[in-house]
């Protein structure tokens, strides 16, 4: 039995649930997404290959995967709630002959890490969802090494990101609305003053929150982007009449067709890369 915390209940149903079975099935978007993004991450991590990671919400594990291969005589393992996504992973690895990397169904606030046993604790767009990040980053900092280092990428506010904007209004009409800066989601670390707050809190120092700037990318092509798009955000459209689901559909086509490039679908976003030391 996975222990999960009570204030992640609703985030466990989920990513063990549909959500974690979308994000499987279209890893390879899921993975692309924030490919461009992957260099600056893997930097500030600074893996050495005797190191020992923690891949916080990994997914399907392109960011556990990239660390095992730099700490190639050390040990990777990766985390999250979603059981598909962890057996994706699982698979990913093994296809690349990885055999210092494993995953794990787990809750990052609750889990029982062994004191001070990793070097690095990494996290690219998975910390955002934690339902107590005081009580998670506290966990995390006990399983963290004396000098060890945390990195995060997370996303910056939600109106300095291209694509939330033109999704929504292509298939509403409207602005989306502002979501709480401290509901978990995709935006609840996207307040410096919050996450120095927080990892402050929890005994982290040199905390740094570095602005980084990228397009991410939604399909190779039009069709592959509107098909996924669609998939993943048609909940906005329920209640819209035929005609006018029609309507949202041709809209979303257009703000797709006008996004496309010879590197596929792009828009563009913003992230924060945190940056704190356990002293």
């Amino acid at each position: 039995m996975v222990a999960i915390d009570a204030t992640n209940t609703d985030q466990a149903r989920a990513w063990d649930g549909t959500d974690g079975a979308f994000w499987a099935t279209h890893h390879e978007i899921a993975e692309a997404s924030l490919s461009r993004y992957m260099p600056a991450f893997l930097a500030a991590a600074a893996i050495e290959p005797t190191h020992r990671v923690l891949d916080i919400g990994c997914g399907t594990g392109a960011s556990t995967r990239a660390a095992a291969v730099a700490a190639s005589a050390g040990t990777v393992l990766g985390i999250d709630l979603s059981t598909r996504m962890i057996e994706l992973a699982r698979d990913l690895a093994a296809r690349k002959g990885l055999t210092n990397i494993t995953f794990e169904r787990a809750d990052a606030q609750v889990f029982a890490f062994e004191p001070e046993t990793y070097d690095i604790v990494i996290s690219q767009t998975g910390a955002m969802f934690f339902g107590a990040p005081a009580v998670a980053f506290a966990n995390l900092w006990r399983g963290l090494t004396r000098g060890g280092r945390l990195v995060l990428l997370t996303w910056q506010p939600p109106d300095r990101q291209e694509w939330r904007d033109a999704f929504t209004q292509a298939l509403t009409g409207a602005m989306p609305p502002t979501p709480p800066p401290d509901a978990p989601g995709p935006f609840s670390l996207s307040e410096p003053d919050r996450v120095r707050a927080l990892l402050g809190g929890a005994g982290f120092v040199d905390i740094a929150c570095t602005p980084l700037a990228e397009t991410t990318t939604y399909g190779r092509t039009v069709e592959q982007a509107y098909d996924f798009l669609f998939d993943l955000l048609g909940w906005m459209v329920e209640g819209q009449d035929a005609a006018r689901r029609e309507q949202s559909a041709a809209a979303l086509r257009r703000t797709l067709a006008a996004h496309h490039t010879d590197d596929g679908v792009r828009f563009r976003s913003a992230t924060w890369l945190i940056t704190a030391t356990r002293p």
